[in-house]
């Protein structure tokens, strides 16, 4: 089962390298690097009328579901 952070947690992993956001479709391609350029990636995706995507953690597998997501992208100034 994997770990889950809290919001105080990942806001202070935002400058935090090795994560990755999975495609959602074929012809996308992965982004990696900081939870915060990943983070802004989904939310570029969501402006498009996208799914935000899964975010993982590379090394530890750990994955942020929307709800987090969602709490970063008000965290960092994005629109909702």
């Amino acid at each position: 089962m994997a770990n889950h952070y809290d919001e105080d947690d990942l806001t202070a992993r935002l400058a935090s390298p090795g994560w990755r956001l999975k495609p959602g479709a074929k012809d996308e391609t992965a982004v990696s690097g900081t939870l915060e350029h990943v983070v802004r990636a989904t939310h570029d995706r969501k402006m498009k009328g996208e799914g935000a995507g899964p975010v993982q953690e590379i090394e530890t597998a750990i994955e942020l579901d929307l709800i987090q997501i969602e709490k970063l992208w008000r965290y960092l100034g994005l629109p909702v």
